[in-house]
């Protein structure tokens, strides 16, 4: 059986979503990132990088990233392109949300991570706010005249909604994407989805 390792509001969102959506048994462990638990010997021997998500796998195995994870679990249960070159256009987008999109916004979240000068802290924060709403607003532009990220529902989905919450949490003007809001609102419909918002304590 599967096991999701996640943290409330956190990118593993994602993959827990994907999980519900396809009701195939699973179990989940809530990591306390405040409390330090992706620090212990624990976790680290079962992900050296300290992160979620992380997946295990039937065998035992560990999966992390989730530029692994969702390609994974997508072609798992359906939710992942067959064609070559659809394929290749989900892994460009999951690459832009991974090494772009969250990056951004772990500027505004963890700016000692980029330097341990507090004067300077401020300042990365300023300026990652306002790279991570330029890309929120990339986001909706990719959203125009589509009902989905790809050609029809996927992982790709849970992953774009997430920065979206994102957005919400750093009260930046989400209601102005009205692209990327519809989206929001056709997510927030799926019942898998309104689960794990729920179970998470998301409000968006």
């Amino acid at each position: 059986m599967l096991k999701l390792y996640f943290a409330p509001g956190a990118c593993s969102m994602a993959s827990h979503i994907v999980l519900e959506e396809n009701g195939e048994p699973y179990e989940q462990h809530s990591v306390n990132l405040g409390g330090g638990e992706q620090r212990t010997e624990t976790y680290l021997k079962m992900n050296p990088q300290g992160r979620v998500p992380l997946l295990r796998l039937d065998s035992g195995e560990y999966l992390a990233e989730n530029t692994a994870i969702l390609p994974y679990l997508g072609k798992r249960f359906g939710l992942w392109p067959n064609d070559a070159l659809a394929e290749a256009k989900a892994l460009s987008l999951i690459g832009f949300f991974a090494a772009s999109v969250h990056p951004a916004h772990a500027h505004v979240g963890r700016p000692e991570r980029y330097t341990p000068d507090a004067n300077a802290h401020a300042s990365i924060k300023e300026t990652g706010l306002k790279t991570f709403h330029g890309y929120l607003t990339q986001i909706d532009g990719m959203l125009s005249g589509r009902e989905w990220l790809s050609d029809k529902y996927s992982v790709l989905d849970p992953y774009g909604l997430v920065f979206y919450t994102w957005g919400v949490r750093r009260e930046l003007p989400m209601g102005e994407l009205k692209n990327y809001t519809a989206f929001k609102d056709r997510m927030k419909a799926r019942p898998a989805v309104a689960k794990v918002l729920e179970q998470e304590k998301i409000k968006v």
